[in-house]
């Protein structure tokens, strides 16, 4: 194998792929990402066995080949080159010669043919996703999506229909989030770890082309022009998850995102001491909506902006949450929404109908 890719392209390419790559795994092959040609383009890949990601990158192939080697090194002394820099890969045995103008290196590697076979779906559905909503889709999802291995099903993102529509639906049971992502005449019910959607994530960038998604009934596809990705799908059953979300409000408040933002990071500064909490009071008389946080410690604050309010009101919800819902709804102004101070409590954009997120109370 011999062939030419500049810095900038390898650079991109091993930045997605490599942390795919599992250095605390029992297969010491996987800490290694796979190098191969195809054609006049070259292939990086990576897998852990539970998801593999291959990217394609243009190259000049004067000799076609393949090798792995590892990951990590291979990061980051691409990393080190001036993004100008021509380099040239070329195979000798099972040592890889990478070369530039000023570097002359070589890396032990392993033969590709002990590497784990890339996954590959040949006989399944697919559905064209809009790259830029499924990137906003994500962004607007991942954050309400468990870290706890314990509940496996509730580390996936459900990405399925309802009537007639496609949802992107996360919780870790304290909040959740729903985007649709438009009509979807088929039906379709995939559990996805949130981990590789994380990657997907980083990969999608400011990509202006459709993402091909396949799917069978163990794994999907994630398919850009230069970029696949292939999770395997996590097996249960979704939690009825509809039913929490209230239809209509005995109290909601509707005001300027940034205004809402700004009193609840500076009531969390008070509110480190109780987890985060705060407490949300709707005052109807005065139309304002305040914010209090009291520490036994450090002190107390309260914090109060106008806004629409309905009726008088209080709920009490950790102020981490709150931020990280106001971080990714878009519009300029969100309405807030609760019935019983100890039943869910909806954000919304008031322009945007598409996306949904509730969060629980905490109890006062």
């Amino acid at each position: 194998m011999k062939l030419q890719v500049t810095q900038e392209n390898l650079h991109k390419a091993l930045t997605n792929v490599a942390k795919v790559a599992n250095s605390r795994g029992t297969l010491p092959i996987l800490a290694n990402i796979l190098i191969k040609t195809v054609g006049n383009r070259v292939c990086i890949a990576a897998t852990n066995l539970d998801i593999a990601i291959t990217q394609y990158i243009g190259s000049k192939v004067t000799t076609e080949g393949s090798i792995t080697v590892p990951a990590r090194l291979m990061q980051d002394f691409v990393a080190s080159l001036s993004p100008s820099t021509v380099i040239t890969l070329e195979l000798d045995g099972t040592k890889l010669k990478v070369t530039t103008e000023h570097h002359h290196s070589t890396i032990n590697g392993t033969s590709a043919e002990d590497y784990p076979v890339m996954p590959a779906i040949s006989d399944g559905n697919t559905l064209p996703i809009a790259a830029k909503h499924l990137k906003t889709g994500l962004q607007q999802a991942l954050l309400a999506a468990s870290a706890d291995e314990a509940r496996p099903v509730l580390t996936a993102v459900n990405i399925h229909t309802n009537d007639g529509k496609l949802y992107l639906v996360a919780t870790d049971s304290y909040r959740l989030a729903e985007r649709s992502l438009g009509k979807q005449r088929e039906d379709v019910s995939l559990l996805v770890p949130a981990s590789a959607l994380h990657d997907l994530l980083r990969v999608l960038g400011d990509v202006d082309e459709d993402v091909q998604v396949t799917y069978d009934d163990q794994q999907v596809l994630f398919k850009l022009s230069d970029v696949e990705l292939v999770p395997r799908l996590i097996e249960g059953n979704y939690p009825e998850y509809r039913k929490l979300i209230p239809t209509s409000f005995a109290h909601t408040a509707i005001l300027p995102k940034k205004e809402l933002q700004d009193i609840t990071k500076v009531s969390s500064l008070f509110a480190r001491e109780n987890a985060g909490s705060v407490s949300i009071n709707l005052n109807e008389t005065t139309q304002e909506i305040s914010i209090q946080a009291v520490a036994s410690q450090l002190g107390e604050n309260t914090a109060s902006t106008e806004a629409k309010v309905s009726s008088e009101g209080n709920i009490t919800l950790n102020s981490r949450y709150i931020l990280d819902a106001l971080g990714v709804i878009e519009g300029s102004e969100v309405m807030v929404g609760f019935n019983e101070k100890l039943e869910p409590c909806v954000f919304k954009s008031t322009r945007h109908d598409d996306y949904t997120h509730v969060i629980m109370p905490l109890k006062s």
